[in-house]
């Protein structure tokens, strides 16, 4: 038997979902975290069953991709019971949708945030709602698995929900007090708001990046460990072919990328702050405005952010926006947001082209969102969609939800790295250590050489007419972490100028992302479209690498003065005739 969670966005569904199923769903503080069905089995009474778990929705005709993905999978199975989560505070707006979405089905409705609720003056009697109802009711919260699971089996022992969504009583409901706090009105105050998420950011980047800061001395710890007491180890192996692998091949490797591994943690930190504090649906309300005016809206803001931890995951996120032509604009935006797997790579290239790495990743991720923006500026189309949002209530993240939060990523970082990289790095120092007779030999002479040397051109425009930079480039195409790790085992370091480095930096930034990201794209727009934007985005990439090594030579004058016959163009292209419209003191006016 399968048990259905359903409820608005943000009501408690997923955390419901983990704690019944030891599961690991994505649980957070604003609307559209959930975006697909997860299923798994948990416990149910004192027996097993399997819990879905929906995307939220609003109405049962809701129109977004996540709203019709959850009312399409109750339909699919229509007599399965459900188990609705509700907020307290939103119990009374949310009756009717329980009773259009469950009505033929055994129900109990599952109460979330009451704490909250409760500060705010209100209260809920739960054994009157349930008879009210005529479904179990019960209050999930501070409750164990083992209660939670006898709660819900109390499902079985209910009759299939009839009639219409009554009226709550005084005897069961009092609302709570509908009032904004300072703190609420001053964070939704954008001379004040906006200000503060760009110092919080500018702090952020501070302490992850600025020399001697906490991130910078603990990823100095973590290559000294590798390079430094485990090198010392490998080198003392007296297996010639060993000693290679380990001291020339995996430990420089694999030191690199979880070298950057406490960095890639730090900025983790920040983003789910912003989540879990409510701040973030704050900000994307904020931001709706400025963003329409690009053809995006406010509900971008979430995927854009998300972009910053991993663009497959934010790609998934797009399925909670109402408008298709504005999903795949996001999509389209999200591989130049500079996700944490790009992060190794722009410290490694840093010190070539910049004295201060904190400066120069601060100017890469800034170049980052100057390109989502123009992308999707370039891409507008006039058309506007509405924008709704529901804020996600103000609290203090929860130091145990941070804590485990860091720990699951610590962990899928480490099995990533323990998994495909340290694969893709055996690899590398295969074909690199021998050649057709497997012999051991240098890198020139090795297998690798002998395939990858025609791929030397690619970046010759960039003064880097060598195929072990461009093989690291390409191998980005897997997991952008391989991208430090080949520069390390193959040059031991970037070994060009200042230009560039700095050209390389913006190829890494602006190319396709990464296998994840690209079929995460494919799930959501189809492999045809995919592919064509992995395309388009590669081969932009390489040009823009070319402008980028040209501009730092200084040719910026060379370039303003090409751009101006095109931007000329382009004006005068776009002039028409306009349709008259009433003005001023009713005059009108004709505009060509």
């Amino acid at each position: 038997m399968k048990i259905y969670l359903v409820g608005n966005p943000n009501a408690g569904k997923s955390t419901l979902f983990n704690a019944l199923t030891h599961g690991h769903a994505k649980v957070g503080n604003w609307h559209g975290v959930t975006v697909g069905a997860l299923e798994k089995e948990g416990a149910f009474g004192a027996g097993r069953s399997t819990y879905v778990d929906l995307p939220g929705i609003y109405t049962a005709e809701g129109r977004s991709m996540e709203e019709k993905g959850a009312r399409a999978a109750l339909m699919a199975d229509p007599s399965a019971p459900v188990l609705f989560v509700a907020e307290c505070a939103t119990l009374a707006r949310v009756l009717p949708l329980f009773y259009s979405l469950c009505r033929g089905r055994r129900a109990a409705v599952v109460l979330t945030k009451k704490r909250r609720f409760v500060r705010r003056g209100g209260a809920v009697d739960e054994r009157a709602l349930s008879a009210l109802l005529c479904v179990p009711v019960f209050c999930a919260e501070g409750l164990k698995r083992a209660e939670l699971a006898q709660n819900a089996a109390r499902i079985l022992a209910s009759e299939p929900l009839s009639g219409e969504a009554p009226s709550l009583p005084e005897n069961c409901y009092i609302p709570a007090r509908v009032t904004l706090s300072r703190t609420e009105a001053l964070l939704l105050n954008g001379w004040f708001a906006v200000p503060l998420f760009l110092c919080m950011l500018a702090a952020a980047f501070f302490f992850t990046f600025a020399p001697h800061s906490p991130g910078d001395l603990m990823k100095s710890g973590v290559g000294a460990f590798f390079s430094g007491f485990l090198g010392g180890f490998a080198r003392q192996i007296s297996s010639h072919v060993v000693r290679s692998l380990l001291a020339d091949g995996l430990l420089p490797a694999l030191g690199t990328v979880l070298g950057f591994l406490p960095q890639i943690l730090m900025l983790f930190l920040f983003l789910i702050l912003l989540e879990e504090s409510g701040f973030l649906s704050r900000l994307a309300a904020l931001t709706d405005g400025a963003f329409s005016r690009i053809g995006l809206n406010g509900r971008a803001v979430f995927s854009l952010v998300m972009g910053f931890g991993c663009t497959a995951a934010a790609v998934l996120t797009t399925r909670g926006l109402d408008d298709r032509r504005v999903q795949r604009r996001t999509i389209l935006c999200l591989p130049y947001i500079s996700c944490s797997a790009k992060l190794p790579v722009y410290l490694t290239l840093a010190s070539s082209f910049f004295p201060d790495p904190f400066l120069a990743v601060l100017l890469l991720y800034a170049l980052g969102v100057g390109f989502a923006l123009l992308a999707a500026l370039l891409t507008d189309s006039g058309k506007r969609s509405p924008f709704v949002l529901e804020l996600a209530p103000l609290q203090c993240p929860r130091p145990l939800f941070v804590v485990r939060s860091l720990l699951f990523q610590a962990k899928q970082f480490i099995i990533k790295t323990a998994t495909v990289i340290l694969a893709f790095f055996l690899a590398s120092w295969l074909f690199s250590s021998f050649d057709w007779q497997f012999r051991l030999c240098g890198a020139e002479e090795s297998m690798l050489a002998d395939v990858c040397r025609g791929l030397g051109w690619l970046f010759a425009p960039a003064g880097m007419n060598d195929w072990r930079i461009a093989y690291a480039a390409l191998s980005g195409l897997v997991a952008k972490e391989n991208v430090a790790g080949a520069l390390a085992m193959l040059c031991g370091g970037f070994p060009y100028g200042a230009a560039s480095a700095f050209a390389f930096a913006v190829f890494v930034l602006t190319c396709s992302p990464c296998v994840s990201a690209i079929a995460a794209t494919a799930r959501e727009l189809g492999w045809k479209r995919a592919l064509l934007y992995a395309l388009f985005q590669t081969v932009s990439a390489l040009l823009l690498s070319y402008v980028a090594c040209f501009l730092w030579r200084g040719g910026a004058p060379c370039l303003v003065l090409a751009a101006l016959p095109v931007a000329a163009f382009c004006l005068l292209r776009n002039r028409r005739e306009r349709i008259p419209r009433p003005r001023k003191y009713h005059a009108r006016r004709v505009h060509r």
